[in-house]
């Protein structure tokens, strides 16, 4: 089974469409519609606005249920934790049907709880194909997630990242930039070289 790359436009996150289940919702829910009927749960990586502006349109599309880390879940229903006051506009107030925790499994991905760019963000494993659903925790090229928003720690993420670099990530699925499908342990690597170096 494929990750399905839906690009955001302009400042909405990427989204990811794996089997039955979509990651984040900051898209506008025009880009999933073909898949109403084949989505049943999202997941979200994190509770900024850019990755759930659209959470409430798109599960009531679609009926999906909604996992969202516990630290994260206030975010939903919060201006200030979604920071959708930035974008002049409020949260999905949106009750999470699931609350994930580090370890859990939905489905075949793996929850990997990965505070810093919020205390409450995950990451999504693949093993079988060693491919890293990211959110805003690392992006291509050895950057990451910005960590001077509320919540934000950069000594969490480089903890978070140190743990990512032992599970040799073969492809990476950004929040944000495109996907790089081979290699990705690379820039991995950068991002923990740059963090180590700037802020060790």
């Amino acid at each position: 089974m494929q990750i399905q790359w839906i690009p955001g436009s302009g400042w909405q996150a990427n989204s990811y469409l794996f089997g039955d289940t979509l990651i984040d919702a900051g898209i506008v829910p025009m880009a999933v519609e073909r898949y109403r009927d084949q989505i049943k749960t999202i997941i979200l990586t994190h509770g900024h606005f850019d990755h759930i502006a659209h959470l409430s349109e798109i599960k009531a599309m679609t009926g999906a249920e909604v996992c969202i880390h516990q630290l994260d879940a206030g975010a939903l229903r919060s201006d200030a934790e979604s920071l959708s006051c930035n974008f002049g506009a409020r949260p999905p107030m949106v009750v999470p049907d699931t609350i994930l925790a580090d370890g859990d499994s939905v489905g075949d991905l793996r929850v990997i709880h990965t505070p810093g760019h919020t205390r409450g963000s995950i990451c999504l494993y693949h093993e079988e194909t060693r491919a890293l659903i990211s959110g805003d925790t690392v992006f291509p090229n050895g950057s990451f997630g910005r960590t001077d928003f509320p919540g934000g720690s950069t000594a969490d993420l480089m903890r978070s990242v140190e743990r990512l670099a032992t599970f040799g990530i073969e492809s990476l699925y950004p929040g944000h930039e495109r996907p790089v499908t081979e290699g990705a342990g690379r820039h991995l690597l950068a991002t923990q070289q740059y963090l180590r170096s700037y802020h060790g």
